[in-house]
């Protein structure tokens, strides 16, 4: 899998996870219907199965993945909350990024 196909697995398994989740907070928070939970549990299937598709070792996507989840959601902080992300939030998702580029791309032997 090319680095780019990884990164845009890696940001669609992300959206997934975010939805699953942000679906029962509207809930929650501010009084949605309960029948938002429905695509919410499909839209966290969707992020198991996504995150399964990786060729290498669970644990490694698994940490990677957490990288690129944290830019992700960043960009949900702007495009759906309205809040524009300040100078550490893109410091910090760039840190994040790093490391995914690192643990996903880096030489090994084997």
């Amino acid at each position: 899998m090319s680095p780019l196909q990884t990164l845009g697995l890696f940001a669609l398994t992300a959206v997934a996870e975010i939805l699953g989740c942000y679906l029962p907070w509207l809930w929650l928070k501010q009084g949605k219907s309960a029948w938002l939970l429905v695509p919410a549990a499909l839209s966290l299937a969707l992020f198991a199965w996504l995150l399964s598709l990786h060729p290498t070792a669970a644990g490694r996507v698994y940490a990677a993945y957490g990288g690129v989840y944290i830019g992700v959601a960043i960009l949900w902080l702007w495009a759906v909350d309205g809040i524009r992300p300040g100078l550490w939030d893109l410091v910090g998702a760039a840190v994040a990024l790093a490391g995914m580029a690192i643990i996903m791309f880096a030489p090994r032997a084997g």
